[in-house]
């Protein structure tokens, strides 16, 4: 088999760089471009100085759309459009965009929602993909099964926090290093940017559903890494609930069901995500993890890229957790 051809939209930031490492012992891929107009002409791992050793590749301001079969658009959340309305690309050309730019469905693109715990076989059939974002990824897991058996009948309340790298590489007022550590707080309650598709995704499986999702987002003192609590109303019991979610994620690639109560540490650095589920009276309380840079980013972009191209959506990925 032929390797897959990929250029790289953006390639400076975190998302970018995770990408990159990923990409460049993918067993199937050859990187043949990698866009960045502020970094041309410089080498990689001048930028991702983890990658020192495993690349010789240099950033570029050209665009050779014609040389790939796969574009990944890692640019600011916005310029996915721009970029778009601005190039012409080849018909043969698939993309995967990690911004935020397509995921609502609309009729003015023929983007594809790239979650494959609930949309793999449109995935494997796109020419677009549209990555979940990261708080959406670990939120949707925790609350797919219930609304693909029309289970979510009351609000939904949910409680997340992510490390420092979820706000980019680009240090702010609340995420450069001096401010985020030792120190937590809370931003966008009730209002996150990615309340749409996750509400979007629950009414693909359960039509109707209108109940809340009260969903306070942390900003953490760690690095990487999701750890989202959710609870709401379950009138059964707790074994009905885990074979709810058992079967819902039986041939689920990278998504797990365990028995005990687990730490942030099992995803970080991997493409897996993780739940954990506890029935307190008449709720139901899920635990979910993953990786923002990874399940939540770049290791899903891959992971729909492997669905895209017809191979082993594990591809790639068979990366171990950070734990020591």
């Amino acid at each position: 088999m032929n390797k897959i051809k990929v250029g790289v939209i953006g390639g400076a930031g975190y998302t970018a760089g995770e990408l990159l490492r990923i990409l460049i012992h993918h067993p199937q891929v050859d990187i043949i471009f990698i866009n960045s107009s502020s970094n041309a002409g410089n080498p990689i791992d001048e930028v991702h100085s983890g990658l020192t050793g495993e690349t010789d590749l240099v950033f570029t301001d050209a665009l050779p759309l014609d040389k790939v079969d796969v574009l990944f658009l890692c640019s600011a959340h916005g310029d996915s459009k721009k970029f778009m309305d601005a190039n012409e690309l080849p018909a043969s050309v698939k993309i995967v965009d990690l911004s935020t730019d397509y995921r609502e469905a609309r009729p003015d693109h023929d983007f594809v929602y790239g979650l494959p715990e609930l949309n793999r076989d449109a995935i494997r059939k796109a020419r677009r993909i549209a990555n979940p974002g990261c708080f959406a990824t670990a939120i949707q897991l925790a609350l797919l099964p219930l609304a693909a058996n029309g289970l979510l009948t009351d609000e939904v309340h949910v409680n997340a926090i992510t490390g420092s790298t979820g706000a980019g590489v680009k240090p702010g007022p609340t995420s450069h290093f001096s401010w985020r550590n030792n120190n937590i707080s809370i931003y966008k309650a009730f209002e996150h940017q990615h309340l749409q598709e996750i509400g979007q995704s629950l009414r693909q499986l359960q039509p109707g559903m209108n109940k809340a999702i009260n969903f306070i987002p942390v900003r953490g003192n760690f690095t990487r890494g999701i750890y989202v609590t959710a609870y709401t109303r379950f009138d059964g019991t707790l074994d009905e609930a885990l074979a709810l979610y058992t079967s819902y994620y039986n041939d689920a690639a990278f998504t797990f069901i365990v028995r005990k109560n687990p730490d942030l540490k099992q995803v970080v650095n991997t493409n897996k995500g993780i739940l954990y589920l506890e029935k307190h009276g008449d709720k139901l309380l899920v635990i979910s993890m993953i990786d923002n840079l990874l399940k939540g980013a770049s290791g899903q972009a891959v992971q729909n890229m492997n669905l895209m191209m017809g191979i082993d959506e594990k591809t790639g990925l068979n990366l171990k957790s950070a734990g020591f």
